[in-house]
């Protein structure tokens, strides 16, 4: 998918020399084994783009979109917000991250409260931030469920009443709420049902384009990645093995995993 390029703006989020690595339960107290989850990953996402981050589960995809969301802290190298160094530990920075950048789940039955209405799914984000009354949130909630196609007679329901693409929708409305500048989306079709994928696939491309999002689309389906993606970076054992626009990755891939991810995905929804 071709966009225009960004322009050359202070990238939303950025990694240097990321690390994050793990003792295991194995090995000694003197020469314990160390997992290199993510190991010294440079990474950057700006308004405008959507860079799609693919690989084979264990490459360490999930945990660097752990350290974007701010869930995991690395081991070592730099995460830079808006070009700054980030401190998760100062409230007001924290409150700004966490309106900036926004995660879109794998699975919405599980991310989603079971036990709340839609119209409080949406309108919590809202309540947490202290944004709007409730006159200003209930307009909010109304025009997100028509951002992501669903009607505003959905807001009445729980999740378990609707379809899964429909909650995934959900999902995607709860992470807008805020009008961040970036989504991560963590394999966000992967638990959708065939007929269902492309459709959520062109939800997110539709959406980056109008609000001028940047997004991270992680997926270990190399085909799933370029249909939405402008520029790809392919991991392998924690390292980013090779990077560049989603068209080029595909024309000519350099490094013999991108060759093979290319050959074991023919295509685009399949299980």
């Amino acid at each position: 998918m071709s966009t225009e390029a960004p322009a050359r703006t202070t990238p939303v989020l950025e990694l240097r020399g990321l690390k994050v690595h793990h003792r295991t339960r194995t090995g000694s107290i003197f020469r314990p084994n160390i997992v290199k989850a993510v190991d010294g990953v440079d990474f950057t996402v700006r308004r405008g783009e959507t860079v799609g981050v693919v690989g084979e589960s264990g490459c360490g995809k999930s945990t660097l979109a752990s350290v974007l969301v701010g869930l995991q802290q690395p081991t070592a190298g730099e995460v830079l917000f808006h070009g700054q160094p980030i401190s998760i530990r100062r409230a007001a920075e924290r409150k700004r991250f966490g309106q900036d950048v926004a995660v879109v789940f794998q699975d919405p039955s599980t991310a989603l409260n079971p036990r709340m209405t839609i119209q409080d799914i949406l309108t919590d984000p809202l309540q947490v931030h202290g944004i709007g009354d409730a006159r200003s949130r209930a307009a909010k909630v109304k025009d997100l469920l028509a951002l992501v196609g669903l009607p505003y007679t959905a807001a009445e329901v729980t999740p378990h009443q609707v379809s899964g693409g429909q909650r995934q929708r959900v999902a995607i409305a709860r992470a807008l709420a805020l009008d961040p500048a970036v989504i991560v989306a963590d394999e966000p079709t992967s638990a959708l049902d065939v007929s269902v994928r492309a459709q959520v696939l062109n939800l997110l491309a539709d959406l980056k384009r109008e609000l001028n999002l940047g997004m991270v689309f992680i997926s270990h389906d190399i085909q799933t990645v370029r249909y939405v993606s402008d520029r790809i970076c392919v991991m392998y054992y924690g390292r980013i093995v090779e990077e560049g626009p989603a068209e080029g990755i595909f024309a000519s891939p350099k490094d013999d995993y991108t060759r093979k991810l290319l050959g074991a995905a023919p295509s685009l929804l399949h299980p």
